[in-house]
């Protein structure tokens, strides 16, 4: 039998960025994905666990480079996609954030034409 609670928890927070039309160049180039994940750590107030691992991946028209970086709280994952400069990222973590100012390192970095924005609290 399962119990139910009156009032739910709050696990975690998880921010989905699609995009639509990056700079070409900053989604090819693995320093400027670095620089970003490191401006985007600090400024959303988290803290890196381990080095940012950057590896071209994929096949077809789906490669480009994938970037992981871990932090206290959880992780911090992307995907650049080569042949449409569209990129596909996440920020999960159990520590709260400022999704409005991960949007706009994001913008900053990658200038894309268009954007999705999806945040979730995650809760059981």
């Amino acid at each position: 039998m399962y119990k139910t609670r009156k009032h739910k928890k709050i696990f975690g927070y998880h921010l989905m960025i699609d995009v639509a039309g990056c700079n070409p160049e900053g989604i090819r180039s693995k320093s400027i994905i670095k620089e970003f994940i490191q401006t985007l750590v600090k400024r959303i107030h988290m803290k890196a666990f381990g080095p940012t691992r950057i590896t071209r991946f994929g096949k077809g028209d789906l490669i480009g480079l994938t970037v992981v970086q871990l932090i206290e709280k959880s992780d911090i994952t992307g995907h650049f996609i080569e042949k449409t400069n569209d990129a596909y990222f996440d920020i999960f973590s159990c520590k709260s954030f400022d999704p409005t100012v991960a949007i706009n390192v994001f913008k900053e970095y990658f200038d894309p034409i268009r954007i999705k924005i999806r945040f979730f609290r995650r809760q059981a």
